[in-house]
């Protein structure tokens, strides 16, 4: 395959960079701006371009772009510092092309345009607190009740439900059937009454993760996708645009950062990058972000075919998650006592290390752990015989519990 762009695409790309260049947010516009209110800024901005979105169908507020000609703008995009975009990463690589393939067309024309202009941001409420990374095993409970659902229960590790305005939401319809057959899944208005979020504070410092509570909240059962009791196969859907975008990553530390830092710090008085040790460490890093690259475009061609995506992309982050936490904890290494100091004045990289490195093990929970990525992979890329499932085919309501 060639990997170069074709003459089409470096029209594309210059056309790209012109206006990138031409339209990026600056450090004046920004200023008195929150961290929601300059992303919304940002995609408004490329939204009433037209480089909003690119791949979505142009009724949708899209450009009907390839996937490749996605790839690049992202490429030129990556080249600014505009951090803010990842407010998004939720609403247009998981919410979004779950209501595509599972929202009647009104509900597209309503919700999909507003995604993406940023007017609204989405989260996705999947984990809970027994569950573990077994989303089959929630117990929130959604109870019919006319043209209305009865949310009882509780979510977690929700990321952006403080500030998002909808959410996608898998709920237990039926305890009497096997856990992975009686889901049902919705859209919900996330300010509805009975709904209390509460953010989690982290060990990095942020709060972007939330558990949220739900007494007695009502939701339309014109707000449900897929059919009752079809709850898994809509989450699926989900399940694989998110193992795409985490293991896609994009942020933290990556090969050209770790390279950087070994040519700027000493080891025995010589430049690190000189070390035996840690030129080999990096070739292998640069190998494992080239597997994951070319990986990642074969999504691409995937989907630039109209394809859903994939259990492939769990190998993206079954070794994207670790790859990152290696690498942080191998700068703090390099910079020895430096790498205790985590401020953004004085740290290198403005304390980027220090950053990944407390945010890194969460990565290889998010989506999925480690373990689960594991056995998606083991199962079905490569075919080998599943694990042993004591509660398979038992009615959820007879799972022995920890109270039982």
């Amino acid at each position: 395959m060639d990997f170069e762009d074709s003459a089409e695409e470096a029209a594309f790309r210059q056309e790209a960079r012109t206006w990138l260049e031409a339209n990026a947010l600056t450090k004046e516009e920004k200023e008195g701006l929150d961290f929601i209110g300059i992303a919304k800024l940002w995609q408004k901005r490329k939204y009433d371009a037209g480089w909003a979105c690119l791949r979505w169908p142009k009724e949708h507020g899209g450009r009907g772009a390839t996937a490749v000609e996605a790839v690049i703008f992202g490429q030129e995009e990556s080249k600014y510092d505009i951090q803010e975009a990842g407010v998004y990463a939720i609403s247009h690589g998981m919410c979004a092309p779950t209501m595509m393939a599972w929202a009647t067309e009104e509900q597209n024309k309503r919700f999909i345009p507003k995604l993406a202009s940023g007017e609204e941001i989405w989260c996705q409420m999947f984990s809970e607190p027994a569950g573990g990374s077994d989303l089959a095993a929630l117990r929130t409970r959604g109870e019919k009740d006319g043209d209305e659902w009865i949310i009882n229960g509780q979510k977690i590790w929700t990321s952006g439900a403080h500030y998002s305005d909808w959410g996608v939401i898998v709920l237990r319809t039926d305890p009497s059937a096997p856990k992975h057959k009686g889901l049902t899944y919705f859209f919900i208005d996330m300010k509805s009454p009975g709904i209390e979020i509460k953010p989690i504070k982290q060990i990095s410092g942020g709060a972007n993760f939330n558990e949220i509570y739900f007494t007695d909240v009502r939701v339309s059962d014109s707000q449900r996708l897929g059919e009752v009791g079809q709850g898994w196969q809509v989450a699926l859907t989900t399940l694989m645009n998110e193992r795409a975008a985490i293991g896609a990553g994009g942020g933290g530390v990556n090969f050209r950062s770790v390279f950087k830092l070994a040519q700027n710090v000493n080891i025995d008085d010589e430049p690190a990058i000189n070390d035996k040790t840690v030129r080999r460490k990096l070739a292998d890093w640069y190998v494992t972000e080239s597997g994951l690259k070319y990986t990642g475009y074969r999504s691409m061609s995937a989907l630039s075919r109209g394809e859903i995506p994939g259990p492939e992309n769990s190998i993206g982050k079954l070794v994207g998650a670790p790859k990152q936490q290696d690498m942080a904890s191998f700068a703090l290494d390099l910079l020895e006592s430096s790498g205790a100091i985590w401020d953004p004045e004085l740290s290198q990289e403005a304390g980027l290390f220090q950053a990944t490195y407390m945010a890194a093990p969460g990565g290889r929970i998010a989506g999925g752990t480690d373990e689960i990525m594991a056995n998606i992979v083991a199962e079905r890329v490569l075919g080998m015989p599943q694990d042993i499932r004591v509660d398979k085919g038992i009615p959820f309501s007879e799972i022995p519990t920890a109270n039982s």
